[in-house]
């Protein structure tokens, strides 16, 4: 190393920026590989796939893979203006981290997938786990390895082609995210289905709770309207002017309507392995209740309330 070389403000943050922003985008890309495995190949024993394992990935992925390759050409813009930056500390500290880390990362994730696989997860999904994060991985260990040899026009072309295949790996791990999440528009009406079932299911309850109280069904959902404990009949999230509909069928029998944008989806086993669906999913769309599985387009649930199970609550005695 060159002593006589110094590091400035300017190649230490460049350096910095484009270190962290590879991290995080090698991390994305991964947690986005898997996601997308985890989906095509659904596990029995695997939870609930949620939006958000993919949804979050692409997001970091459109923005943090244009900001990685601008860090890299500005660093090696510099490098062919002053060659002798080849040396700096901060530059070869970068390196060999680097490669240090994609080592430990890849040795990590294998021993991790080797033990879900002996755990008993499905050969499919370990061997193209496997695969996915050897590649990524390898890609970012041999771009570096290449990075130390600056001076070779054949490493140079070397170094362009896994830079390149690397933006062709994150573009088609984008777009498959895209096919399995849809368009924000689909997610949108999936999010107003999700919250329609939810409003059916609170109706629903009033029901059997006017039932439990006067021991009849109310004739509309008007009925049910409380004005002391606050209780009201909600709407469409999307059309307010849209009301639930609401029909009596027998003493005990009623149906409740609703139009729907799109089917229930089958989310069911295309999550992580052995793993429910976790709490923090914002908006968790899928047919985990399949007491409300649903087409696109009106759908009608037929209830019948069991007097054994929700008996009416009897008068207490006047003393």
């Amino acid at each position: 190393m060159n002593p006589t070389i110094k590091t400035t403000p300017k190649d230490f943050f460049l350096h910095l920026s484009a270190t962290i922003v590879l991290y995080a985008s090698a991390i994305a890309l991964v947690n986005l590989s898997l996601a997308i495995i985890n989906y095509a190949f659904p596990d029995a024993l695997a939870g609930y796939y949620y939006t958000g394992s993919i949804a979050w990935p692409i997001s970091m992925l459109v923005i943090l893979v244009p900001v990685l390759y601008v860090l890299e050409w500005m660093i090696k813009k510099d490098l062919l203006r002053f060659p002798e930056k080849d040396s700096l500390w901060i530059r070869r500290w970068r390196i060999y981290l680097t490669l240090f880390l994609a080592g430990v990362t890849i040795i990590g994730d294998l021993i991790t997938l080797i033990n879900t696989f002996i755990n008993g997860e499905i050969t499919e999904r370990f061997v193209y786990k496997f695969l996915a994060i050897l590649i990524i991985f390898a890609i970012i260990f041999v771009y570096y390895i290449l990075e130390k040899t600056t001076g070779s026009g054949k490493g140079k072309t070397t170094q362009t082609i896994f830079a390149w295949l690397g933006i062709v790996i994150a573009i088609a791990a984008i777009v498959g995210g895209f096919l399995i999440v849809g368009s924000p528009y689909k997610q949108r009406a999936l999010r107003f289905d999700n919250q329609r079932i939810s409003d059916l299911s609170n109706i629903q309850w009033q029901i059997v709770n006017y039932w439990q109280q006067k021991g009849k069904l109310p004739a509309s959902l008007e009925d049910m309207k409380d004005s002391i404990s606050g209780q009201i009949i909600p709407a469409d999230p999307e059309n307010k002017l849209t009301k639930y509909e609401y029909t009596v069928k027998g003493e005990r029998a009623f149906e409740l309507c609703a139009t729907f944008a799109e089917k229930t989806q089958d989310n069911k086993s295309k999550g992580s392995s052995y793993s429910s669906r976790p709490s923090y999913d914002s908006y968790p769309i899928d047919g985990s209740n399949d007491n409300w599985t649903h087409e696109a387009g009106r759908t009608c649930f037929q209830r019948t309330i069991d007097p054994e199970r929700y008996p009416v609550n009897k008068p207490k005695p006047v003393y």
